[in-house]
């Protein structure tokens, strides 16, 4: 039987990266994003997301603890 897949509003790519949302709340990621692409214009969404993935695996696979701050600057040594 097909059930569609729901998608993530997380999901970035056709493989579909998903951060659930217990690691890092709607508002926080749009906030994080938005801030993210003011600092770095020239990196792409997808781009933005991968050095946030990174810095979660950094840091023990999750982002609750870290201030938005912490997170904006570890993202930002990736980029």
């Amino acid at each position: 039987e097909n059930v569609p897949q729901k998608t993530s509003p997380f999901s970035t790519h056709s493989y579909d990266v998903f951060i659930p949302p217990d690691i890092l709340n709607l508002s926080s990621f749009t906030k994080l994003m938005k801030k993210l692409q003011e600092i770095h214009p020239e990196a792409s969404r997808d781009k933005i997301v991968d050095a946030l993935l990174k810095v979660r695996r950094n840091n023990e696979g999750i982002l609750s603890g870290l201030s938005i701050n912490t997170i904006v600057e570890r993202t930002s040594v990736i980029l």
